[in-house]
């Protein structure tokens, strides 16, 4: 097969004829697909049917000591459930203290407390005349949305095989005060799939920083979600929390965590991670905040994956659901854009997303070429702040939502998006 790059100008234009042929039938077609957002399939959140019955019209609803998770009170989340999240985030449950259903919610909280109020006694963030964070890319889009909400700037900082560059990182961090967090998603990275290495999770701990308030926002989505069962083939991550103890800078992290994947992603549990310090400057807002959170839903959470041990048994089930999906993407783009030298993609052992790459200057047109045929991705630019992909080639492909039958035609239109797209750019460049 030859690749794009070396073809005529004749061999090109035949090209794009059999592709424009091909895509005219996908537009007859009246597709409606969409593999923008990592989305559990309904199959997915079946999976958990059972815990609808943990917690009923019949049941004790005390929690351990006699609880009622009925009533008010139990601001940090029941004993329980503070221990089943500390099991998953791999930390003592003293250093855990359980929300409502999103860690959304609970990011863009901690953003908000800490402009209005300042971090562990300093200056309120908003108070300075501008700051800033340091943001993965490309990376969760809904981390830059909290980040832009706030007018704090962005600064792009390169994703590598081992996670953020971290020369980088530690020599921007070193030198300003007003660089206030980074935002991380260390395993199973949103959009790449790659898990920070254990030589950049220590860097992270150990790093010098101007602004003592500087914090790690450590979004550890998808901490169990492995896509494979073989230990091989399941990333490993460093622990932050201890990693930072170790380096003498305890308060540097926050750590976030939910069950939003796991079992139901509107109806989920959520968690924070952090230092007694941390959670003590939590602790003061929070309490004018809330009486508590869902109890009632942490503690059917419990009954139903009762330990760690019960979540990982869960999440093989959901693995087996998911793998086939990468799989056949993954299979699809391998035989069909690398050869023709039009693309490259990564192949994630967990997690929800493939990250594909193709020729700079052509993401916005195979989004739009796969919008009109019926097919809705993520939006080129998204896994950048301020939705600006300054090479246009990044596109964040979730496989999760769509039956196998209706995934397989979504990266069928997908692969002819990207093959028209290329083949236009390469006309144009032999005009």
């Amino acid at each position: 097969m030859k690749t794009y790059e070396s073809m005529t100008k004749e061999e090109l234009l035949a090209e794009q004829t059999k592709l424009l042929e091909e895509y005219k039938g996908y537009e007859n077609a009246k597709l409606a697909l969409n593999m923008a957002r990592g989305k559990p399939d309904p199959i997915q959140l079946d999976l958990c049917r059972e815990m609808f019955d943990c917690v009923n019209s019949k049941s004790d609803c005390n929690s351990e000591g006699g609880i009622d998770t009925r009533n008010y009170g139990e601001m940090e989340g029941i004993p329980e459930a503070k221990r089943l999240m500390a099991q998953v985030m791999e930390c003592d449950p003293s250093q855990v203290i359980v929300f409502g259903n999103a860690s959304l919610n609970i990011m863009y909280d901690t953003v908000s407390r800490a402009m209005v109020h300042g971090v562990c006694g300093g200056k309120p963030w908003g108070k300075y005349d501008k700051i800033k964070f340091l943001c993965p890319v490309p990376g969760y889009d809904r981390h830059f949305a909290i980040t832009e909400c706030f007018g704090i700037e962005m600064i792009n900082v390169p994703m590598t095989a081992d996670g953020p560059d971290m020369d980088m990182v530690e020599a921007l961090v070193a030198e300003d005060e007003t660089i206030k967090g980074i935002w991380c998603v260390p395993k199973y990275s949103n959009p790449t799939g790659i898990t920070f290495s254990d030589e950049t999770v220590r860097r992270f701990a150990t790093m010098k920083c101007a602004a003592e308030d500087f914090r790690i926002f450590w979004d550890n989505a998808y901490c169990v979600h492995h896509l494979y069962e073989e230990s091989d083939r399941q990333d490993q991550l460093l622990n932050i929390l201890e990693e930072c103890a170790k380096a003498g800078n305890p308060d540097r992290v926050y750590e976030f965590a939910s069950t939003s994947k796991v079992t139901l992603a509107g109806a989920g549990i959520s968690a924070m991670a952090a230092s007694e310090n941390n959670l003590n400057d939590l602790r003061k807002i929070m309490t004018v905040q809330t009486i508590g959170h869902d109890k009632v839903n942490q503690l059917r959470h419990v009954r139903f994956l009762k330990d760690r041990a019960g979540v990982d048994a869960h999440m093989l089930r959901h693995a087996a659901i998911l793998r086939p999906k990468f799989e056949l993407v993954e299979r699809m783009l391998s035989e069909e854009i690398v050869p023709l030298g039009i693309g490259s993609y990564t192949s994630p052992n967990g997690g929800y997303f493939i990250s594909f790459e193709a020729l700079e200057g052509c993401a916005k047109s195979i989004v739009a070429k796969a919008k009109a045929a019926g097919v809705v991705l993520t939006g080129a630019g998204a896994p950048f702040p301020y939705g600006k992909d300054p090479k246009d080639k990044v596109i964040r492909l979730a496989p999760s939502y769509p039956g196998i039958e209706e995934l397989e035609m979504a990266a069928k239109v997908f692969i002819c998006c990207v093959k028209l797209a290329s083949v236009e750019k390469f006309l144009e460049q032999s005009a």
